[in-house]
């Protein structure tokens, strides 16, 4: 399945970083990661850490795939608010879902520093804005629900937004734990600082057959040869749906826009990421001068009739920026579509399932992806030493 349009931006700003062959003879490994983009990347890097014999299989070139076409806003936040997600789940895992989230986001700068992709990564702040005249009470009720929780947040009034940006808002939430990231290019990095750790990564192989056992994996390619290990990482996304029992997410399709490159950015405050209660939501970010503006979300059909709507979708996002910063010149540059998951609480589902041993799925489904999958990296390679991460039971698929 196709998961974007043709013009992603990260692939048409960094080109090829690194060429991976493809997988012409019979290999073995102790754990085969299937999905070469972010998410295989972190898991791939904590596994080769851990001392683990892995090998990356994909069937598009890496990073390639979703990550191409990411916009990559790093924060903490869940789609599901923390009072509505403690209604579900109970005050004490809803919490530790969110301090989870929060945390992954020094983790993932620790990486890239590790990765030698320190650039890729920047801090930013991040605005939560209200929609509605309505929204001021529950933003206050979510405030205080995150700061209970031990996270810092800071309410804005009208007052306030208006002294900081060139619109007004009723009400917002202010956090400074945010982040931009380049996750095509991180991704490069740290497949490039696990293969000289001794991984393996194959791209453009498409795995044709998958067959668990008592005592492993066993994988067949497009080409005829076998890959055999003792266990298997599912980071597809949601193509990983077709391996599942039981269909557990629900696909959208998300459009987005990178602009020429701008020299100035009168009445955003900081270059701050922004997002809003409205459901589909605006989210907006700087990315090397150029402003990446997305939303627009429509129940996923098909990739032709998703890119179909390229245009049409891409203009409304532009008009939205413009009635936010009158005064900043937007000129599209590139525009383009990506599909994605969401799930009914808005947790990843991380780890295993009771028909198949041996496998382990990292579903990073929803806004927030990224740091779900740093947050999977972790609990598979606990859990493949035979430990319990103390968030695993957060995203398990039975919860």
């Amino acid at each position: 399945m196709d998961l974007v349009s043709p013009s992603p931006f990260w692939l048409l700003k960094n080109g090829l970083l690194r060429e991976y062959p493809s997988l012409r003879e019979d290999v073995r490994c102790e754990v085969v990661v299937l999905g070469a983009g972010i998410s295989g990347a972190l898991i791939t890097h904590a596994l080769v850490e851990a001392g683990r014999d892995v090998i990356v299989i994909d069937k598009r070139d890496v990073a390639a795939g979703s990550t191409s076409a990411s916009t990559a806003l790093l924060q903490y936040e869940i789609d599901t608010h923390l009072v509505d997600l403690t209604r579900r789940a109970g005050r004490k895992s809803a919490e530790q879902a969110y301090r989870a989230c929060y945390a992954s986001i020094d983790r993932i700068e620790q990486l890239a520093r590790q990765a030698g992709a320190q650039f890729s990564f920047r801090r930013k702040h991040s605005v939560y804005l209200g929609a509605k005249r309505t929204d001021p009470s529950l933003l206050q009720k979510e405030c205080d629900a995150r700061r209970r929780a031990g996270i810092d947040v800071d309410f804005l009034d009208e007052h306030e937004i208006q002294s900081r940006f060139s619109f007004s808002r009723p009400a917002a939430l202010l956090s400074s734990q945010a982040a931009e990231l380049d996750a095509h290019r991180l991704t490069h990095s740290l497949f490039n600082r696990a293969s000289s750790h001794g991984a393996r990564v194959f791209d453009r192989t498409v795995v044709t057959h998958f067959e668990p056992g008592k005592r492993g994996v066993r994988l067949e390619t497009d080409a005829g040869n076998l890959v055999d290990a003792r266990h298997v990482v599912f980071a597809t996304g949601y193509e990983s749906q077709d391996f599942l029992p039981r269909r557990i997410v629900r696909l959208k399709s998300t459009f987005a826009l990178a602009s020429e490159v701008v020299h100035r950015f009168p009445g955003w405050w900081k270059q701050c990421l922004i997002w809003e209660t409205a459901r589909p939501y605006l989210y907006l970010r700087t990315a090397a001068g150029r402003i990446l503006v997305g939303g627009e979300d429509v129940p996923f059909r098909d990739p032709m009739r998703r890119d179909r709507m390229v245009d049409s979708k891409t203009k409304r996002l532009e008009q939205q920026f413009k009635e936010l910063f009158p005064h900043i010149e937007l000129r599209p540059d590139y525009r383009w579509a990506g599909t994605f998951g969401e799930t009914k609480d808005g947790l990843a589902y991380i780890g295993q399932i009771r028909q198949m041993p041996h496998c382990y799925f990292a579903l990073g489904f929803g806004g927030n992806g990224i740091t779900y999958s740093a947050i999977a990296a972790e609990i598979i390679r606990d859990s493949l030493r035979g430990k319990r991460h103390p968030d695993a039971h957060l995203f398990q698929f039975d919860r």
